[in-house]
């Protein structure tokens, strides 16, 4: 064991002048000040902060854009169809996925356009593209954001009233979008419900006078009501409904 010792000592000893000679391994990390006073960062800070913004990228999606809506009104329709896990959670959210790209494609197209567009050809940096990528998605929000939430948020706050739509703070309008999109969801959601609870009501109706007590109604109101979603084209139905409270 003294042995081995001493030889990685020897070998640690013949590695430190190496080592000291070596650069640091963070050397990239380097901000360059700029003769207006402005700041650019180095490519290893760059990718960083990319990566950084991809791992909230999941969150940004379901906060910021129409898929907080539509997988909950897709869920809601599973439920009342009473298919138990048919269509699964993972077409459910695809659907969401596809639909809410389709719905965002020109905020996407704006964003692009103004802020990601120059900044991949150096024209602007990096804060300001990021302040022109928030003007779409601010006007998509505050479009979609019912005031009684906004003033909910700004009570909580104690923010006080906003002389425009430009005033209002990411953190406040965020959980007020949030709020929005939960009530209208569960609004359409409740309308989907009525003409399959109808359905449900009658057989269990039927059943009972029959004597047929024992018998569970969703065995028999499934078909019925999988006929009728397909007789008036239910899917195309709900995501032409879902598509348009977005454009209006």
């Amino acid at each position: 064991m003294t042995r081995w010792m001493l030889r990685l000592m020897l070998l640690l000893g013949c590695c430190m002048p190496l080592l000291a000679s070596a650069e640091p391994t963070f050397a990239a990390l380097k901000v360059v000040p700029g003769a207006d006073g402005s700041e650019t960062y180095s490519v290893t800070i760059q990718v960083l902060m990319f990566m950084t913004a991809l791992s909230l990228l999941p969150v940004a999606l379901m906060m910021m854009t129409s898929f907080t809506r539509i997988v909950i009104v897709l869920a809601i329709l599973r439920q009342a169809l009473g298919t138990q896990q048919s269509p699964s959670n993972q077409i459910i959210i695809g659907l969401s996925l596809f639909l809410s790209l389709f719905i965002m494609m020109p905020v996407f197209n704006q964003v692009y356009d103004d802020a990601l567009g120059p900044y991949l050809k150096d024209e602007i940096q990096v804060q300001e593209a990021v302040e022109r990528a928030a003007i779409p998605f601010r006007g998509f929000m505050l479009a979609q954001t019912r005031d009684d939430d906004l003033t909910l948020f700004a009570d909580i706050s104690n923010a006080g009233e906003f002389e425009s739509a430009d005033d209002v703070p990411f953190s406040l309008l965020m959980p007020a979008f949030v709020t929005s999109e939960l009530k209208t969801a569960f609004q359409i959601g409740f309308i989907i419900l009525i003409p399959f609870l109808v359905i449900d009501l009658v057989i269990a109706t039927l059943l009972m006078s029959m004597g047929m007590m024992m018998l569970s109604p969703m065995i028999i109101s499934l078909p019925f009501k999988i006929m009728l979603f397909v007789l008036i084209d239910g899917w195309s139905l709900i995501m032409g409904t879902l598509a348009a409270s977005f454009m209006s």
